[in-house]
């Protein structure tokens, strides 16, 4: 079994700035053609406002729709065969659908009633269509709501021009009183007051009415002047645009296309900065989706900037409202808005220092994948996941720039190995697909990193099912293990071909091979130490472990308790849960049907604390196993029915595993025996009518609320009697469940509201109490100590 972990949910709407300004008029015939058609497009040129239009429509809506808003920012999104990644990541699905394609993404919307906010469809409108057309056909309760700078052209849609804000004509006599009537002008007046105080901007209103004049109304253009305010007069700022946009005044009387005052206005602003600070507009240019402080020194400290200026430069273009600071997580993070990071690059592109740029970005982030490698595999996954997530289309990036480079294609590779434990447990492999097709055509890549890359291609298609796919990938693999020489590539091969073998139901034929590759892996501990999942001793382990349980194999009970070493000591909370669930499993074939459920509950709570999403689909699978054989057939009928959603929303046929499906088959002909056919398929349809959490609260028996990962144990929890556990105060199991639920020291001191010392001291008593040396091992003591709540 593979191991996937998912990003945590995306907020639903980003938050507003303010109140908008002006726009009613806007904003009911939006909300009216909303109400009579299921896909409103908002088109017009950038800046006019649509996103913000967009953002305050959806969020004055979203109680007509009974399973919310979402907003899908595409901005960032640069290959539309990436569109269905970005909706899932929206959706807050990539935990539960690791592998999205647009199929799978429409077949979760189905039965939702939920509008969608497509925001910035213009760079890929053919993919944005075709989801929009798929969703308008299948989903009949789900309504979009789109941005674009042209229509998506499909059946059913109903375009809405955003025009400028309104202002006076140059003929218009206005006095202070009519400022607020005209929507650029308060726009204007309200950013003024915001960033000004001391200019009464109202009291200038000829001149504000000819300010927002030549600047066409369009809001991002006034919003980019007011800026100036603070060191510039109203005067000012209209000579010195009207120096620059000369043209513009013709432009009035000859309908100048509105998008060239943007563009000019956007010029205006970067001359406006030193030269120094347009350096580090256009180095910044080559950023995606956002950047850190350490990200914007290492590419930007180049001559003629050292690293000692970007910071104050950084600080001076977020004062202009050029670069936006965010905060992600406890770090702030820094990102420049999408039209003026456009206008760098461009400028960029036409200089000498593009290449150099690109470079240094993606040595950066070449570097902090290759920091953060072994850490996927241990007991701070979970800060791998925070520290590379948000860095991913920067990485995607640096990937795409260095196989477009012939002599750098190596180094895509190594990010793209770096990355393998977030492929693995919180990307998924759809996009792994994807780039392992680019990096398997690149014919730079050779030897030893083909051989990586075909190995993760192979366990990602047998992760998912794909027995064809994978045997291809691995009849390579096999090929080049052979030419190699070597024994590690041979040892790698032999681990795919056992699970494989697995998968196909020859136990005993998996047991010779993973047997094989288990030894030359616990005899070459260095030689492996380094190189992630495909290499470490857990998995060979593991599935040794299964397919002995499955051949009844009397070794069997040895190699799970050899798997369970593996995954203390190396503290991944994955790797426990499967080792637990393992175990599980062992007790199950052997008719302990009360133990076997106590484990696959506990293993179940352990990757939920975690966030994780792949293996859960099978905890639930096997807990319906158990209640089917303990008679308990409607519970039993629900959790195959929830399991099943789960493994469409992952994308995982049950007819690749064929153990698994035996034990799904025997139990589905049992209820329909003991329940009749009507009564199952009701039951099974309540299951699959569950969402993804819901599905693991039912079989946890527990509420139905989407899980906190780091939420406090609850107090009613049963633990079975122990000597270790009666060692313990009620507050030391209390922080020994806060440790299982993955939170730091620092973090139960302040969820308890505690000293950090007297929270580190806790951890320590615990520690010694139970004869334990790593905080990994209190989190698999506490998990595997609960046992199973009563039926519900």
């Amino acid at each position: 079994m593979g191991r996937s972990a998912a990003t945590q949910p995306t907020p639903h709407l980003p938050a507003e700035p303010g109140e908008i300004i002006g726009r009613k008029r806007e904003i009911a015939a939006i909300r009216s053609l909303m109400s009579a058609t299921r896909l409103v497009t908002l088109t017009g040129p950038g800046g006019v406002g649509k996103t913000r239009l967009a953002t305050h429509v959806a969020a004055r809506v979203q109680r007509a729709f009974r399973d919310g808003v979402r907003m899908i920012e595409l901005a960032c999104l640069h290959d539309e065969q990436l569109l269905a990644v970005a909706v899932a990541e929206a959706l807050g699905l990539r935990e539960e659908m690791p592998q999205p394609s647009v199929e799978t993404v429409v077949d979760y919307l189905r039965p939702k009633q939920m509008l969608l906010v497509l925001d910035n469809c213009e760079h890929l409108v053919e993919a944005a269509a075709g989801l929009a057309d798929a969703l308008l056909r299948a989903a009949p309760e789900v309504r979009l709501l789109a941005t674009s700078r042209e229509a998506l052209g499909v059946p059913g849609e109903t375009p809405y021009i955003v025009p400028p804000m309104s202002f006076p004509g140059p003929d218009t006599r206005i006095t202070r009183n009519d400022v607020l009537r005209y929507d650029a002008l308060a726009l204007l007046v309200e950013r003024g007051r915001s960033i000004a105080p001391e200019v009464d901007i109202a009291a200038q209103h000829v001149a504000a009415a000819r300010l927002c004049r030549l600047l066409d109304g369009i809001p991002l253009a006034i919003e980019l002047a007011a800026v100036w305010l603070r060191v510039l007069s109203l005067e000012q700022i209209i000579d010195r645009l009207g120096h620059r946009l000369h043209f513009l005044t013709r432009g009035y009387r000859t309908a100048l296309p509105r998008h060239q005052t943007l563009n000019a206005a956007v010029e205006w602003s970067f001359e406006l900065c030193s030269t120094q600070e347009q350096i580090v507009w256009e180095r910044l240019s080559v950023f995606s989706g956002g950047f850190d402080l350490a990200a914007a020194e290492e590419v930007c400290s180049a001559a003629p900037l050292t690293r000692e200026e970007v910071l104050p430069l950084l600080a001076a273009l977020t004062e202009k409202s050029i670069v936006i600071r965010e905060t992600c997580g406890a770090r702030p993070r820094y990102r420049i808005l999408e039209t003026l990071r456009q206008y760098g690059h461009d400028r960029l592109n036409r200089s000498e220092a593009a290449l150099a740029t690109r470079r240094r970005h993606a040595d950066h982030y070449r570097d902090l994948a290759e920091r953060n490698r072994a850490g996927w595999y241990g007991s701070n996954q979970v800060e791998c996941f925070t520290t590379v997530v948000p860095e991913m289309p920067n990485l995607r990036a640096a990937m795409d720039h260095c196989l477009g480079e012939a002599r750098r294609a190596g180094e895509a590779t190594r990010i793209f190995l770096s990355l393998e434990g977030y492929w693995s447990f919180f990307g998924g492999p759809s996009e792994a697909s994807y780039w392992i097709d680019r990096l398997l055509e690149c014919r730079q890549i050779a030897g030893r990193d083909r051989f990586s890359v075909l190995t993760l291609g192979t366990f990602f298609a047998l992760m998912h099912g794909r027995i064809d796919p994978a045997r291809v990938l691995l009849e390579e693999c096999r090929l080049l293990a052979d030419g190699s020489g070597r024994e590690r590539p041979k040892a790698v091969t032999r681990f795919l071909s056992g699970r494989l073998t697995l998968m196909l139901g020859d136990y005993r034929e998996a047991i010779d091979l993973l047997e094989s590759a288990l030894n030359w892996y616990e005899r070459h501990p260095g030689e492996i130490t380094e190189d992630g999942i495909l290499h470490d001793t857990f998995l060979p382990a593991f599935y040794l472990a299964l397919s002995a349980i499955f051949a009844r194999d009397p070794r069997a009970a040895g190699w799970v308790a050899r798997c369970r070493e593996i995954a203390e000591a190396a503290g991944s909370r994955s790797e426990i849960a499967l080792a637990t669930w393992a175990e599980g499993i062992g007790r199950w074939y052997a008719g302990d049907l009360t133990r076997a459920a106590s484990l696959f509950l506990c293993c179940l709570r352990l990757e939920r604390s975690a966030g994780y999403r792949y293996s859960p689909a099978w905890f639930v699978e096997s807990l319906a196993w158990v209640a089917a054989a303990q008679g308990r057939d409607v519970p039993a009928a629900r959790m195959l029915g929830a399991a099943g959603m789960m493994r469409r929303l992952l994308d995982v046929p049950l007819e690749g595993f064929r153990p698994y499906e035996d034990a799904h088959r025997a139990a589905e002909s049992s209820l329909r025996a003991r329940l009749g056919e009507q009564d199952y398929c009701k039951a099974v349809e309540e299951g699959a009518g569950f969402d993804f959490n819901e599905a693991i609260a039912y079989a946890l028996q527990e509420p139905a609320e989407p899980a906190e990962p780091q939420a406090e144990p609850g107090p009613s929890a049963a633990l079975a009697p122990g000597p270790p556990q009666e060692a313990l105060t009620p507050r030391e199991l209390q922080v020994a469940g806060l440790v299982a639920a993955g939170m730091r020291n620092k973090d139960i001191a302040a969820h308890l509201v505690i000293a950090h010392r007297t929270a580190e001291g806790h951890v320590e008593h615990i520690l010694k109490k139970l004869g334990f040396t790593s905080r990994a091992q209190i989190v698999a003591w506490y998990v595997n100590r609960s046992t199973s709540p009563p039926d519900r």
